[in-house]
C-alpha cells in the first residue's frame, strides 16, 4: 500500500517536472524568435521619448519665444503662442494656441501650473485671442480662456477668466476670482469672488506696486534661466529672413 502511494506521488513529481522544463524551453524559444523578429534596424533613429516636449508646432504656427524670456522646462507651448521680452511662463504650465493666438506680454509672468487657452470665435462677439499685456502678474493655478488683460494688472491664485472678460490696466483681482463670460473689470478696482463682484477702489500706493512685483518676479527669473542654455525661436526669423533675402552661409 505505501509502496503503491510512493510510486503514485513520485510518477506525479516527474509529470510536474517534465511539464515545466517543456515550458521553460518554450518560453526561452519564444523569447529568443521574439528577439529576432522585433530587433531594430541600424539606421532606425532612436529618439530619448522620456522628456516632454515644450514646443509643439501645430501646422504653420510655431510658437515664439523672445531671446530673454523664460520658459521653464517643463512646460508645453503649443500653435500660436507668443512669449516676447522679459516675460517668464514657470513650471508646469500649458498654453494651448491650436485655436487662436495667445501672447504674453513685456515682463509679464505666468506662474505654476496655469493652463491659457483661445476659442475659435467668442460669444460676445469681443477678440477670442488671448492677450496678456506687460507687466501682468498671473498667479499660480489659474485659468484664462479667450480673455484680455491689459497692462499693470495682477491675477490672484486660482483664477477663471472666461471668454470675452475684459481686465482694464492697474486692476487686481484676489484669488480665487470667477470673471464670467463677456465681465469688464473697471481700471484701477479690487474685485473678488465666485462670481467676481467690486469690492473698492485702488489707492495710488497700491497702483505703483503692480509693475513692481512683475518687475520682482522677472528678476527672479532670471536666476533660474541662468541654470539653462538660452533657448529662443529668434533663429527660424532670421532663417527666413536670410532665404528671403537669398544669403547662403
Amino acid at each position: 500500500m505505501a509502496t503503491s502511494i510512493a510510486a503514485r506521488f513520485s510518477r506525479k513529481a516527474a509529470a510536474s517536472a517534465f511539464s515545466g522544463c517543456r515550458y521553460v524551453t518554450a518560453s526561452r524559444s519564444f523569447s529568443a524568435e521574439a528577439a529576432k523578429t522585433i530587433s531594430p534596424s541600424s539606421d532606425r533613429v532612436k529618439w530619448d521619448y522620456r522628456g516632454q516636449r515644450k514646443i509643439i508646432p501645430l501646422g504653420q504656427w510655431v510658437p515664439k519665444v523672445a531671446v530673454d524670456a523664460y520658459v521653464a522646462p517643463n512646460v508645453v507651448l503649443a500653435g500660436q503662442v507668443t512669449v516676447n521680452d522679459g516675460a517668464s511662463v514657470w513650471n508646469g504650465c500649458v498654453l494651448r494656441g491650436d485655436l487662436n493666438k495667445i501672447t504674453v506680454g513685456f515682463c509679464s509672468n505666468v506662474q505654476e501650473r496655469c493652463v491659457i487657452h483661445a476659442a475659435w470665435s467668442s460669444p460676445t462677439g469681443l477678440p477670442a485671442e488671448t492677450s496678456i499685456e506687460r507687466f501682468v502678474t498671473v498667479g499660480a493655478y489659474s485659468l484664462l480662456r479667450s480673455c484680455t488683460i491689459e497692462p499693470e494688472c495682477i491675477i490672484g491664485q486660482h483664477s477663471i477668466l472666461m471668454e470675452g472678460s475684459l481686465v482694464e490696466t492697474h486692476s487686481i483681482l484676489e484669488a480665487g476670482s470667477v470673471v464670467p463670460p463677456g465681465r469688464r473689470i473697471p481700471t484701477g478696482e479690487l474685485w473678488a469672488g465666485n462670481p467676481a463682484r467690486f469690492v473698492r477702489a485702488l489707492t495710488h500706493e497700491e497702483t505703483l506696486e503692480i509693475p513692481k512685483l512683475a518687475v520682482a518676479i522677472n528678476d527672479l527669473s532670471k536666476e533660474h534661466f541662468s541654470e539653462f542654455l538660452p533657448y529662443s525661436t529668434v533663429y527660424l526669423e532670421v532663417e527666413k529672413l536670410k532665404k528671403s533675402l537669398g544669403i547662403t552661409i
